[in-house]
């Protein structure tokens, strides 16, 4: 190699940035305020970032200062970790809801904190706690109170799903204030991976390899996506996801080939390969007028590292949500330095 060559060359290394790190989040959910996406993850108090192009993130340090005031009477185990958030926007407040719970028992509860901005350098930036709206008990309840998700029916009537393993993904009618089970209650079983309904005294969690709910609107249509599998397991997790199609938010759902979620049905949406794996726990969303499915995938070449997924999520001429699985190499986040406030 010439000098000269070799010195242009080690100029360019010189001078060449550093490759920022992809943002690591695990349970990812999203919402749009003016210009500015806001992505919410598991984590101490709740990780936060920001962004203007939902590529380039900036931390924006944790939801919650300290822990929920009620955090350790629903599962005193509680770590500081926070699970599986979503943020949704009603009559001009952002609620977030979110769970605390025991790794691998029910001892769970579902809380939810509101505010008037997502922007945490707004004067008016400050989340209130509304406390707990659900519990589980182990051997009271036959449901797993985490991974909540929102979704309002043609009506605006709010109704939450949630539900990791035990007897599968439930339903449940909020009141008008999104903060409490509305009375009287109104429950549904929407999903489940065995293939008979729940029994009576079902309190052991397995088989049911199932989690993580959204549902999703596109016309007329209800979707409910899911999470099959195991998750948090390094190169054993075998996370991935399916989904289900309805005309009523509390279903039934039904798979391309007719078969109800609730009796072990389920369409496959996505699942992972030799260099991402245990994707899932994901949300979806129209931004702009484009619609994307937002999870977390396990990089095999660092270490199984839970990295940030946005694929651009279309529809096949039957209605059914697809995404392209090369897509999950196309992504690459970007973790910019954190922000201060």
């Amino acid at each position: 190699m010439q000098f000269s060559t070799m010195m242009a060359l080690a100029a360019m290394l010189a001078f060449s940035p550093v490759q920022a790190a992809q943002v690591s989040v695990h349970d990812p959910v999203m919402a749009k305020e003016g210009d500015t996406y806001y992505l919410y993850s598991t984590g101490p108090g709740i990780t936060f970032y920001s962004s203007k192009n939902m590529r380039d993130w900036q931390p924006e340090g944790r939801v919650f200062a300290g822990q929920p005031t009620w955090a350790r009477t629903a599962a005193p185990s509680f770590d500081d970790h926070i699970w599986a958030p979503d943020v949704q926007f009603h009559d001009g407040k952002y609620y977030l809801y979110y769970s605390v719970s025991g790794f691998g028992k029910n001892t769970s509860g579902i809380g939810v904190t509101v505010n008037t901005t997502l922007n945490p350098r707004s004067p008016d930036y400050r989340w209130v706690d509304q406390g707990m709206l659900l519990q589980s008990v182990p051997e009271r309840d036959e449901w797993n109170a985490i991974d909540s998700n929102i979704i309002t029916d043609a009506a605006g009537t709010p109704w939450m799903s949630f539900g990791s393993f035990w007897n599968g993904i439930k339903l449940v009618k909020l009141n008008k204030d999104w903060t409490r089970i509305a009375e009287p209650q109104e429950w549904h079983s929407l999903a489940r991976r065995a293939p008979l309904p729940p029994r009576a005294g079902e309190f052991k969690p397995a088989p049911e390899e199932i989690e993580a709910p959204f549902i999703f609107q596109r016309g007329n249509d209800y979707f409910l996506f899911v999470s099959w599998g195991l998750c948090c397991q390094k190169e054993k997790s075998t996370y991935h996801l399916a989904v289900g199609r309805s005309k009523s938010v509390t279903g039934p759902y039904l798979d391309k080939n007719g078969r109800d979620m609730a009796q072990g049905g389920g369409t496959v949406v996505l699942q992972g390969d030799k260099d991402w794996q245990g994707l899932g726990h994901n949300s979806a969303y129209t931004f702009d007028g484009k619609d994307y499915l937002v999870l977390h995938a396990y990089e095999t070449a660092d270490n199984y590292l839970q990295k940030l997924k946005i694929l651009p999520m279309t529809w096949d001429q039957d209605g059914w949500p697809q995404v392209d699985a090369r897509d999950l190499h196309r992504y690459q986040s970007r973790e910019l330095p954190a922000a201060k406030h």
